[in-house]
């Protein structure tokens, strides 16, 4: 193999451990929280796509609180 070829093979992995980790497990609680809270059955999937974004709603909260 020549130096191009090697070049070519390398992949940039990169790890992200916890945050991933305490990611999912928000996801998760947030989608138990808002399913079976649901009232109806699309109300559950309501909250399904919204467990996918509490993070942005965290965000947009303290952004409101502090004012900025």
């Amino acid at each position: 193999m020549n130096e191009v070829d090697k070049k070519a093979k390398k992949h940039n992995i990169t790890c992200h451990g916890a945050s991933d980790a305490i990611y999912g497990l928000g996801m998760i609680g947030a989608a138990y929280y808002f399913v079976t809270t649901a009232t109806g059955f699309w109300v559950g999937v309501l909250g399904i796509i919204k467990a996918f974004f509490w993070p942005a709603f965290v965000v947009y909260e303290v952004l409101k609180y502090f004012k900025m």
